[in-house]
């Protein structure tokens, strides 16, 4: 009971005599770790606007973080009452070393074919890329969901990126009946394409008869565009020509396959993508 005490007092005196010095030592430990949180946030914006690739960037910024809290760190030690220079040495040893490490062995990690930013296809999903790790990614769907994918996943499968050009072709397919005035829709689809602001002048927007079975004639409209317009434009488009070629009297069709059953010809009707 009287070592207990004993320890008690001693404690109440240490905490007396120095417990405003760790409490300023603990007070500069968290305000470092958020400031390193803040230049943290900080860097990978300015580096996001610079268009450096997040493999790079997630190197430069860990680096720093390891050298402003070996800083920190530094400065609490001072503080509680060690001396400066062996604190320092020692710190600055182990702050080099583990960026040193970070920087040996990143570029063994395998690149990943996109940027924070990019809209990517990978297997089944389609969506913005929000923000990449070491372990996985996070997709932003069209109709937003968020989804964390891991980059083993995404480096073991095909993966399409839609923003790497700034420029894409769009098809525009439209099924019209045999008996239509083959020129005048061809007419009417080129110019859809060419009213359209969004359509580049250069290469010039084409139609071409793409197939004469499957009981219709298959025209395609081919134009270019930005590559973050594309997506809408081609609804649009679409809309467009079904509006127009009902407006000039073109009847559009269904494609159609012939079943040949018992000697008889049975039409029959089916969808395609």
């Amino acid at each position: 009971m009287d070592d207990l005490l004993a320890s008690i007092e001693q404690l109440e005196t240490t905490m007396m005599s120095y417990g405003h010095t760790m409490i300023v030592a603990l007070v500069i430990v968290i305000a470092g770790i958020i400031a390193i949180k803040w230049t943290n946030r900080a860097l990978k914006q300015v580096f996001s606007k610079m268009a450096i690739s997040p493999n790079k960037g997630v190197t430069v910024r860990n680096s720093v973080c390891v050298l402003l809290f070996a800083v920190v760190v530094s400065i609490a030690a001072i503080v509680l009452g060690l001396e400066a220079r062996p604190v320092f040495r020692l710190l600055s040893i182990i702050a080099f070393a583990v960026v040193g490490l970070i920087v040996a062995f990143r570029p063994l990690f395998p690149a990943l074919p996109f940027k924070v930013g990019n809209t990517i296809k990978t297997g089944d999903l389609l969506g913005k890329v929000e923000a990449t790790t070491v372990l996985n990614t996070r997709l932003k769907t069209f109709d937003g969901a968020t989804i964390y994918v891991p980059n083993r996943k995404i480096l073991g499968d095909t993966v399409i990126n839609y923003l790497v050009t700034p420029t894409r072709r769009l098809d525009l397919k439209v099924n019209i009946h045999f008996d239509q005035d083959l020129m005048k829709a061809k007419e009417v689809l080129e110019n859809i394409m060419m009213e359209d602001r969004r359509v580049h002048t250069t290469p010039r927007p084409v139609v071409h008869v793409m197939s004469l079975d499957k009981g219709c004639v298959e025209l395609q409209g081919r134009c270019w565009t930005d590559n973050l317009k594309r997506f809408l434009l081609n609804r649009e488009m679409l809309e467009k020509a079904k509006l127009r070629f009902d407006q000039e009297g073109i009847k559009m069709a269904v494609p159609q396959m012939r079943v040949h059953h018992s000697g008889a010809y049975i039409p029959r009707t089916y969808s395609e993508e």
